[in-house]
Order: structure tokens, then sequence, then C-alpha cells
């Protein structure tokens, strides 16, 4: 029973990640940078790494997470040619960054551990 409370959680702070990441997008006096944004947007990245992901999901996540996380720090084209599409970017950057390291930091240990 706990598992299933577990992935509801995870579940649930990644839609409202992904949703609060495409409305800040289209909010320009939300800042992404700094303060209050960029710290829920990081707790919900944490919370999405620790209950959202799987063992079995571990792989196919980190090379996605990465690979958004690398593109989304390398299109600065794409930020000035469309501003609202580079800013949900960049705010999934900051909400997927630290689900990636969590999931990374668990996949470590497993492997030590094993």
């Amino acid at each position: 029973m706990a598992r299933a409370k577990e992935n509801l959680l995870g579940a649930w702070a990644f839609l409202i990640g992904v949703i609060l990441a495409v409305i800040a997008g289209f909010v320009p006096t939300i800042n992404l940078q700094i303060g209050l944004w960029a710290g829920i947007f990081s707790a919900i990245g944490i919370i999405i790494g620790l209950l959202n992901i799987t063992s079995t999901e571990t792989k196919e996540f980190l090379i996605a997470g990465t690979v958004l996380v690398i593109v989304g720090n390398f299109s600065q084209e794409v930020y000035n040619a469309l501003p609202y599409v580079g800013s949900v970017i960049k705010a999934l950057v900051i909400l997927f960054a630290p689900a990636t390291i969590i999931v990374a930091l668990k996949a470590v240990f497993d492997t030590a551990r094993n």
C-alpha cells in the first residue's frame, strides 16, 4: 500500500511540474532563474526523482533527462527566436535537472550495493 501512495504522489508531482512549467513559460513575470519559482520547480523535481522513477525505469529516465538538460542548456537560439517556447524549456530543465541527479544517485547506490 505504501508503494502505491508513493507512485501516486510521484505521478501527481510529475503532472503538476510539467503543467507549471508550461504555465511559467507563458507568464513573463515568473523569474525562473532565482527565488521562489526555481525552488518550487527544484522541490518538485526532487519529489519526482525520489518517488516516481522505479529501478526498471532508471536507464530510460537518465538518458531522457540528461538529453533534456543538455539540449535545454544549449538552446539559446530557441530562447531568442521563440521566447515562450524557450521559457517552457528553461522551466522543464529546472524541473528535471534535480530529478535526474536524484535518479542518478539512486542508480549509483544501487550499483554499489550489488
